[in-house]
């Protein structure tokens, strides 16, 4: 759809890059994309937030240096778990072991459950290594797993409408800055209510930051201004446009709140003028036990 809002009414082709949680696209972009305008990534946060929680060595690029596009949506992750867990809500899984999947790298499902086991104290047996968040779905339908961390709440409404309508899944707890309505209605509070400290709670709200640009696109550096903007703008109209949205409705996909790329772009400058020590404390608190 954007091809219709820039000059020339360029065709836009998809192009999957796997690897990483976006890692593997987004170093592509930076490093190895054309720099005139003609290659857009599409990446998750934590692709974004990875050089910042993890092992910069391993992520060679600086965030702040993408040419931010926009974000096609916000979103708000969630806990979840069967109806048949050993636990009914998060204050339980706190306190008795269940077995949390996830899959690596820097993912939000490894991230936020390794908060919780370090700063919360949970007891959560992560098991990383799952291909994507599909497959953790399924080994939970299959009972190998109870649930998982930093699931988005998309899966949930659109990807597995059933889980909630048939009483298959249980939502234990919002992982986000500021409460959504329709999840507290299920009795699910914010993961940062149970912050023992300040500090804490300062940390898990720095990581849950990314939950506001869920979906980021962003052009590597040095694309002339010029063509930075006429794709910022066609951006934002593609995602007011009515055919857009009549589209996105009847594949049940959620266009809210998306950020465009100037707001985007000081979004990243504020994460990374986060002071030092809570970055640091940030890193110790997301790493995965073993």
């Amino acid at each position: 759809h954007m091809g219709k809002f820039i000059p020339g009414n360029p065709t836009i082709v998809p192009s999957n890059m796997a690897g990483a949680a976006g890692i593997v696209a987004a170093q592509y972009i930076y490093s190895n994309a054309a720099r005139d305008g003609s290659v857009i990534g599409e990446f998750y946060a934590a692709a974004i937030m990875a050089p910042l929680l993890g092992d910069a060595s391993q992520t060679k690029y600086d965030p702040q240096r993408f040419n931010y596009i926009g974000s096609a949506s916000t979103d708000v992750d969630i806990c979840f778990v069967r109806a048949d867990a050993p636990v009914k809500s998060f204050a339980e899984a706190l306190e008795r072991e269940i077995i949390i999947g996830a899959t690596g790298g820097n993912a939000s499902s490894v991230v936020y459950p390794s908060l919780y086991v370090n700063l919360l104290g949970a007891k959560f047996r992560i098991i990383p290594g799952y291909p994507g968040v599909n497959d953790i779905g399924i080994a939970i339908e299959k009972g190998e797993l109870h649930g998982t961390c930093g699931a988005s709440w998309s899966v949930m409404t659109t990807g597995h409408p059933d889980w909630l309508r048939d009483g298959k899944m249980r939502v234990l707890a919002q992982e986000n800055i500021a409460s959504h309505h329709d999840i507290a209605h299920l009795g699910a509070p914010l993961t940062t209510s149970f912050a023992p400290s300040l500090e804490a709670r300062q940390i898990m709200e720095f990581v849950f930051t990314q939950s506001n640009f869920e979906r980021p696109f962003a052009m590597g550096p040095d694309v002339p201004p010029d063509r930075v903007e006429a794709v910022r703008r066609a951006f934002m109209a593609a995602l007011a446009d009515p055919e857009l949205l009549s589209e996105a409705k009847a594949m049940k996909l959620e266009i809210e709140e998306p950020m465009n790329g100037a707001d985007l772009q000081q979004t990243i400058t504020r994460l990374m003028a986060t002071p030092p020590d809570i970055i640091a404390k940030a890193q110790k608190a997301a790493a995965l036990k073993r």
